[in-house]
């Protein structure tokens, strides 16, 4: 046990001293909110704004009603034009419009239209049609509500009579599921991450040793399975020290923009104190640890048998450990039908097994413990979860074994089964 303990204080200072480490610790969580924030600012100022000439014959769509919406909504223009068809659809584009839209003259105000066509030289963005759209379907509702009586006074009487719900729990917790959704999603994300850096990065130091032959050297003095165990261990407390590290940065920065007068940050802000309000944050990085180096463990000994199993050929690597890749990249693309029912079969049934628990439930335990996830149903996955990364490290270190002193030879998942299974 000494000698593990050894090599997993080898293992752990010459990757935390690493200027990578540094980096990556530092870079991440600025890269992350410069991509969530400089995605959304770069989506607004290259969002275009349209410009479309509207031919009206019905009488309905007029200078002053185009003016009433444009001035709500200033992204995409609706220009009443008098201009004739034939002459817009030539010079549509010279003077000065994206495209045209023609009103007919026989129109029903009761049926409204269908499939109004919109005429560009090239097709537009979604976003930016729905917008168009959109303005004329508030002129319609004003030439409905003219027709039908219904005066803006009695329009405004009937939008602010609405229904709208706030989830409440029978424990009188109040719930938030935007807030709930959005938690689940981040630690899986990081989850996701690390499982992927950090398994790969376990799998590279042990294909380096290998190639190097100082794992010949280091096996003279201790067994195998106590050399693969102090790295998954030793690298596991580097992924961990980082998470932690991570977290503790997002508490100062919710400390220090607190009291900022900033309506943005505040608004921020106020999102955070509504996520420590509706859910059990302890109890949320508690399961997130656990669930963390759970999934780290259960992963790492299989890419560490994967990377004693190689030779100095990265692509066998690489073909060798795309099947342990699929089941995490499988757990995100579950993420959305968990989030639509966090209490279905699909979400049970992944927040158990272990290949995909450690995301898929991860996803479900903001939405409530107990409640959403029952303890029946956490205790499960976890036991599951224990119980497999202790079958996967002993399955992996029988690989290993063998695999560390093997040289010259390209393997197979068959051959690495039967070392497995050798005696």
């Amino acid at each position: 046990m000494q000698k593990t303990w050894l090599i997993v204080k080898r293992e752990y200072l010459t990757k935390i001293r690493k200027k990578t480490f540094i980096l990556s610790t530092i870079l991440f969580p600025v890269l992350y909110f410069a991509l969530i924030f400089g995605g959304s600012y770069l989506s607004e100022k290259t969002n275009k704004k349209l410009n479309v000439a509207v031919l009206d014959s019905s009488g309905h769509f007029t200078k002053e009603r185009l003016a009433t919406v444009n001035v709500n909504d200033k992204s995409n223009i609706l220009t009443y034009s008098t201009i004739s068809p034939e002459k817009m659809k030539a010079e549509f584009s010279k003077l000065g419009f994206d495209g045209y839209i023609i009103i007919p003259a026989d129109t029903n105000w009761q049926k409204g239209y269908s499939n109004l066509p919109m005429y560009t030289s090239k097709t537009q963005g979604l976003e930016s049609s729905y917008a168009i759209q959109k303005k004329l379907n508030e002129i319609w509702d004003l030439v409905k509500n003219e027709k039908l009586g219904i005066t803006g006074e009695l329009k405004a009487k009937i939008e602010a009579s609405k229904v709208s719900i706030t989830q409440q729990n029978i424990n009188n917790k109040k719930t938030n599921a935007g807030i709930s959704s959005l938690l689940g999603v981040i630690v899986a994300v990081l989850i996701y991450i690390i499982l992927l850096l950090y398994g790969s990065q376990v799998m590279m130091g042990v294909t380096e040793e290998k190639t190097n032959r100082i794992a010949e050297v280091v096996i003279s003095s201790v067994k195998p399975f106590q050399l693969m165990l102090g790295k998954i261990i030793g690298i596991g407390l580097v992924a961990l020290t980082q998470v932690t590290i991570w977290i503790t940065f997002i508490f100062i920065i919710y400390n220090i923009t607190s009291s900022s007068n900033s309506s943005n940050i505040n608004s921020f802000v106020g999102g955070i104190q509504e996520a420590f309000t509706t859910n059990n944050i302890p109890q949320i990085v508690f399961f997130f640890t656990f669930y963390l180096m759970g999934g780290f463990f259960f992963y790492a000994s299989m890419f560490a048998a994967v990377g004693s199993a190689v030779n100095e050929d990265m692509r066998e690597a690489q073909s060798l450990s795309f099947p342990l890749m699929m089941p995490i990249i499988f757990s995100m693309t579950m993420i959305g039908a968990i989030l639509k029912d966090p209490s279905g079969p699909l979400a049970v049934w992944g927040s158990i097994i272990p290949f995909t628990s450690p995301i898929v439930m991860m996803v479900r335990i903001p939405f409530g413990v107990p409640g959403t996830v029952p303890w029946w149903q956490l205790g499960l996955s976890m036991a599951s979860l224990v119980a497999g990364f202790i079958f996967t490290t002993w399955f992996a270190a029988k690989i290993y074994r063998t695999g560390i002193l093997m040289y010259g030879k390209k393997p197979s998942w068959k051959e690495l089964i039967k070392w497995a299974f050798r005696k």
